[in-house]
């Protein structure tokens, strides 16, 4: 079992920037492949990044690539999602997802989720 819990979220104005944080419990989170999905109200969920186990391969939703950045850091069992530009449609609850594979993340199918943070964007 890994427990995710994510920190990070606010109230910004658009074009502001704002770092989510998904801290995880376990050792084993280098084991797994990262993401970040999220859903704005009345919408489904919404794939938006993902990360290999190593950091060394990242993949972004369209509506995001060039502004968001995934991140990790594995000796300190985190992962990151780096949030410039923002827009109003960036608002949504962000989780933190943690699964076998990349397709797992980008399906919506991960392993493990977080609670979610709140994003909020005003233009």
């Amino acid at each position: 079992q890994v427990q995710l819990v994510e920190s990070g979220g606010g109230l910004v104005q658009a074009g502001d920037s704002l770092t989510l944080s998904c801290a995880a419990s376990r050792r084993t989170f280098s084991t797994y492949h990262m993401g970040w999905i999220r859903q704005a109200p009345g919408k489904e969920r919404e794939f938006v990044a993902a990360i290999s186990r190593s950091g060394s391969s990242t993949v972004y939703a369209d509506s995001v690539k060039g502004r968001f950045t995934i991140s990790r850091d594995n000796a300190k069992n985190t992962v990151y999602l780096q949030m410039n530009s923002l827009k109003p449609e960036d608002t949504a609850v962000y989780y933190c997802a943690a699964g076998i594979t990349i397709a797992q993340i980008r399906e919506n199918r991960g392993n493990y989720w977080g609670q979610g943070t709140q994003v909020i964007v005003s233009s």
